[in-house]
């Protein structure tokens, strides 16, 4: 059975939890989107918002116990193929070498219109 981790950075009112761990060697899983603290959408930037929702990723894994560090995969989700480069500067300042496993996939929209990128995390909690 998962456990459910309880960020404070999660919105209210949303019928989904942006973090799950597993049992079985304690797998991280995360999906989080350029939404702030108090549960609304900070638009801005691809930079803006990728930072936001890597803001958002953070929290989610210090709050199960873990760090940017124990973070194996990402998969990204753009609405625009040429703001790649804008979402890999800002993604980049939040991990070092060596990389998570990552796919960046172009959709044609999100959930919410004004959001640019949408990214879901997965990471080993090893020892927790």
């Amino acid at each position: 059975m998962p456990k459910y981790v309880d960020s404070p950075l999660a919105p209210p009112n949303v019928p989904l939890n942006w973090a799950v761990t597993a049992p079985v060697g304690e797998i991280f899983y995360a999906a989080h989107l350029s939404i702030g603290p108090n549960g609304t959408f900070v638009n801005g930037t691809i930079e803006e918002q990728t930072r936001q929702t890597m803001e958002n990723i953070k929290g989610s894994i210090q709050a199960a116990g873990g760090t940017m560090a124990d973070i194996a995969q990402c998969l990204v989700y753009l609405t625009d193929a040429s703001e790649a480069d804008g979402m890999n500067r800002a993604y980049g300042e939040y991990f070092k070498q060596p990389y998570p496993n990552r796919a960046t996939v172009v959709v044609s929209a999100l959930l919410i219109p004004e959001a640019k990128v949408e990214i879901v995390a997965c990471a080993h909690l090893a020892g927790q």
